[in-house]
């Protein structure tokens, strides 16, 4: 081999297993171990299925790379109560079309406060929003969003995704929002005068502020929407930053005194959490690929791409059973290294948000989430440990110790994780291989999303066999 085809494969061989690399120190070893093997064989790792310098060694390192079919399935509803961070805004593409977060939430009051007195004056009535999640195109746009006050309570129950309350249609409080580069802010901005006014007269007269009961009648909460043709989205902070603020002085005075109703309720122990909330999503996915997905836990063919969509909970459903066939044609091998990537991913802004913590969670013919006997959710491993674990009978049973995550790249825009720990268990024979649904566990905070073609949707692998 000439050393000019040496520094060629070289090249060809870090910008191959580079992304193997990046994940943690122990995969950067494997990586390492694999390049030199590959190195040192001189043959072209890109031939699949061809073994690198066949005749003249003892042991036989072969490449592999196969694709994985892939479809899309609508999970089932989910529960949003109590997320602590409201989704809000509208988002629009090809893919998925419109789909729409509205975030709805009790306000609460603090009992031992001083109300304002009868001979107090208003300076001014704010609404503080706590944006701690933005998403979206042309952040340099203004991004406009509405607070309204409920026309009916948030009851003590369970609401899912697929909720939705009555609100006034006039928002009492708007604003407008030019985001630029920032990833999180706090928005003040004034109520309507009328509204200002008639809430400080209550504050006042504080007859709707001696009981929890009669608040909430008086005030049931709010619900935050954003702008249709915004295309943005933000995941909206409970708590004591985010609520109405009473501005007013007395006489005489040089500061303003204040008094608030908040997103955040007081523990008995001290501190507080967020008041009662959820989140309510509408899809309209009329004129899209997706617009055939209209069933829950049916596996739906939408042609060349797939994509994953919080929020409304749409998952990348993947077949395994490539695996099996490839693995029936071995024998007697060691795996060095087997990669799951997903990627190049369709273009997006830049500040489109991507979903977080990708996991491959076990699934069947019915496309649900499989779970263990204790009802924690079955997932692939985390490479480098144990995929099975003994049962109170000493039968070995999936593992759910350390679930496996999808690394992302962001120059390679890939999602990438080592499953080679998995892969070898069911080579062995100590675990049933599964189909997967792959999305991501920040499902029910945010309208993050991503779309890939599903020919970039592939296993790569890296064995050794005795000759």
């Amino acid at each position: 081999m000439t050393s000019a085809l040496k520094q060629n494969q070289k090249h060809r061989l870090t910008k191959s297993y580079s992304i193997f690399t990046r994940i943690s120190p122990v995969k950067l070893a494997f990586g390492a171990i694999a390049s030199l093997i590959l190195i040192s064989s001189c043959s072209d790792p890109a031939t699949v299925g061809i073994e690198l310098a066949p005749g003249n060694n003892q042991i036989g390192v072969v490449f592999e790379e196969f694709e994985l079919p892939a479809s899309v399935v609508l999970l089932d509803s989910f529960n949003t109560t109590n997320q602590a961070v409201l989704v809000v805004g509208e988002e629009e593409d090809d893919f998925f079309g419109k789909t729409s977060g509205t975030g709805y939430s009790r306000l609460s009051y603090n009992a031992n406060s001083n109300f304002p007195k009868e001979d107090a004056v208003l300076d001014s009535v704010l609404f503080r929003l706590n944006v701690r999640v933005i998403s979206g195109t042309d952040l340099d746009q203004g991004k406009a969003y509405s607070v309204h006050k409920l026309t009916e309570n948030i009851l003590d129950t369970a609401y899912y995704n697929y909720d939705e309350l009555l609100y006034e249609e006039t928002p009492f409080a708007s604003t407008e929002v030019v985001f630029g580069e920032e990833t999180d802010t706090l928005v003040s901005f004034p109520v309507n005068q009328e509204f200002a006014e008639e809430l400080f007269a209550d504050l006042k007269d504080s007859v709707f502020f001696q009981d929890p009961f009669v608040f909430r009648d008086y005030f049931p909460g709010i619900a935050l929407k954003g702008r249709a043709g915004d295309n943005a989205s933000i995941g909206v902070g409970l708590g004591t930053s985010t609520g109405i603020t009473a501005y007013y002085h007395y006489e005489g005075d040089t500061v303003s005194s204040t008094y608030s109703l908040l997103t955040s309720v007081s523990l008995s122990g001290g501190g507080s959490a967020a008041a009662r909330n959820f989140s309510g999503i509408k899809s309209d996915r009329s004129g899209t690929p997706t617009q055939v997905v209209t069933e829950s836990n049916q596996a739906y063919d939408v042609g060349s791409l797939v994509g994953i969509k919080s929020g409304m909970r749409m998952a990348i459903k993947l077949d395994t059973s490539p695996l099996d066939e490839f693995l029936d044609t071995l024998s007697g091998v060691t795996f060095n290294q087997v990669l799951l990537e997903i990627g190049e991913l369709e273009p997006q802004d830049e500040t489109e948000r991507l979903p977080a913590n990708i996991r491959m969670f076990f699934t069947d013919s019915n496309n649900e989430v499989l779970t263990s006997s204790d009802g924690t959710e079955l997932t692939v491993q985390a490479d480098g440990f144990p995929q099975v674990q003994l049962d109170e009978d000493g039968d070995e049973i999936p593992s759910t110790s350390n679930p496996a995550t999808l690394f992302y790249d962001s120059e390679e825009r890939v999602y990438s994780e080592l499953i080679t720990s998995h892969v070898n268990a069911i080579f062995r024979g100590k675990l049933t291989r599964r189909d997967w649904l792959i999305y991501g566990i920040d499902s029910k905070q945010s309208l993050s999303q991503l779309v890939v073609n599903t020919n970039r949707i592939k296993v790569k692998v890296i064995y050794s066999r005795s000759r």
